[in-house]
């Protein structure tokens, strides 16, 4: 698969911090980028759109990152999930990656972490 084969979501709750990033990731020419501004909604866009790799915000209002990755996972086990937080603790940590979380980032994620993990997903590892 190639990055123009690509689609990825975008969960944060920061319009900013969703914007910046969809604006970096569309710049690399992938086939589509989604968006959702909470848990609930990265939930139910996920089985709409069912993107490559999804870029998760921890905190988010009305379902956590973290319980969105649970359910992600359980509707599609193979999901690709980045978690990103700037609370990253060790416990955020081990919680994401129990919940069934591809890679876990602290934010601010560089753009250079986002292509490379595009690029990881388009290759199949």
């Amino acid at each position: 698969m190639t990055i123009q084969d690509m689609t990825v979501m975008i969960c944060d709750d920061s319009m900013f911090a969703r914007k910046k990033l969809k604006d970096y990731i569309l710049s690399l020419g992938v086939a589509a980028c989604y968006e959702a501004a909470d848990g609930e909604q990265a939930v139910e866009n996920y089985k709409t759109y069912q993107p490559k790799i999804v870029f998760m915000d921890i905190v988010m209002p009305k379902k956590t990152g973290i319980d969105a990755v649970k359910d992600i996972i359980e509707f599609d086990p193979d999901a690709k999930i980045v978690m990103a937080s700037s609370v990253g603790t060790q416990n955020h940590l081990k919680n994401a990656i129990n919940a069934g979380a591809f890679e876990f980032l602290q934010k601010p994620i560089s753009n250079e972490q986002v292509l490379k993990l595009i690029e990881t997903v388009a290759e199949g590892v």
